[in-house]
């Protein structure tokens, strides 16, 4: 989205099997990628569109192309990773979360916790934003959508935290017909619900406070797949204990797998061979 040059630095090397010097630069990162993609964005505009549509904003080119392929071969080598689950008349897909990512791609986790991601966030919001804490397994997490029928029936992503959460969805692979339909304004008793309807494509970006959106993920066709990658940030970490347990229980139930959930839980999040 910018023609500027990315963030390196170059060091002199000597190739094997000769003395002349090659000049070498260091790989771009995550956060670099970000700095450079959101300082070319019209901010200030988006800003009043988030506000206008009640805490939303759809952007169809958010990440930088070589991010975005890095995301896609990611979430192809996570495959034999997914978690799948089936709640009827409401859920059916796969899953991955937080603790799996942390095993097997870093760079995920990396992006999720990159300063100027977080600084643009802060600045569309309006909000001072923290990750969410390290037991939380829907904190970052990759969602499949690989066989017939799988899809997510119309939701809020409530927030059990004492503060606002907020939901950053990024495409990943989208070789699918399957599409985000919301509704904005829906909790707001002054303006009339404005129904709407997004395919996102890869390196897109939605973002919305998940309390104040109503929304789905239309049902997959035969042969089709979709991945979408979710990132939540919060206004305060703190969590009542019987909340806790609500909330562990529905990821357990409904995405990652009891498994994943307690063990990781018990371990304080840490990663275990």
């Amino acid at each position: 989205m910018t023609d500027q040059a990315m963030r390196a630095s170059a060091s002199d090397v000597t190739l094997p099997g000769t003395s002349q010097p090659h000049a070498a630069r260091a790989a771009s990162t995550p956060d670099a990628d970000v700095a450079r993609e959101t300082a070319a964005l019209d901010n200030a505009a988006l800003r009043e569109d988030f506000v206008r549509q009640g805490a939303f904003l759809y952007l169809d080119k958010f990440l930088a192309p070589d991010a975005t392929a890095q995301l896609i071969r990611l979430a192809r080598e996570l495959q034999p990773h997914i978690n799948r689950n089936y709640l009827p008349g409401h859920k059916q897909g796969g899953s991955v979360s937080r603790h799996t990512i942390d095993e097997h791609a870093p760079f995920i986790a990396e992006l999720y916790r990159s300063k100027a991601l977080i600084g643009w966030l802060e600045q569309m919001t309006g909000d001072r934003l923290q990750v969410c804490p390290a037991t939380d397994p829907h904190a970052y997490a990759l969602y499949y959508y690989t066989r017939e029928g799988d899809h997510i029936g119309w939701h809020y992503d409530t927030s059990y935290y004492d503060g606002r959460r907020y939901t950053m969805l990024l495409g990943v692979i989208d070789e699918s017909s399957c599409r985000l339909d919301y509704e904005l304004h829906t909790r707001d008793k002054d303006r009339a619900d404005e129904p709407g309807s997004v395919a996102i494509p890869p390196g897109g970006l939605v973002l919305f406070d998940g309390d104040k959106l109503r929304h789905r993920i239309t049902p997959a066709r035969a042969n089709e797949f979709r991945v979408s990658l979710t990132f939540e940030y919060v206004t305060d970490p703190g969590m009542r204990p019987w909340l806790r347990l609500i909330s562990n229980m529905k990821d357990a139930v409904a995405y990652f797998g009891f498994r994943q959930v307690f063990r990781r839980l018990l371990s304080g999040g840490k990663n275990r061979a």
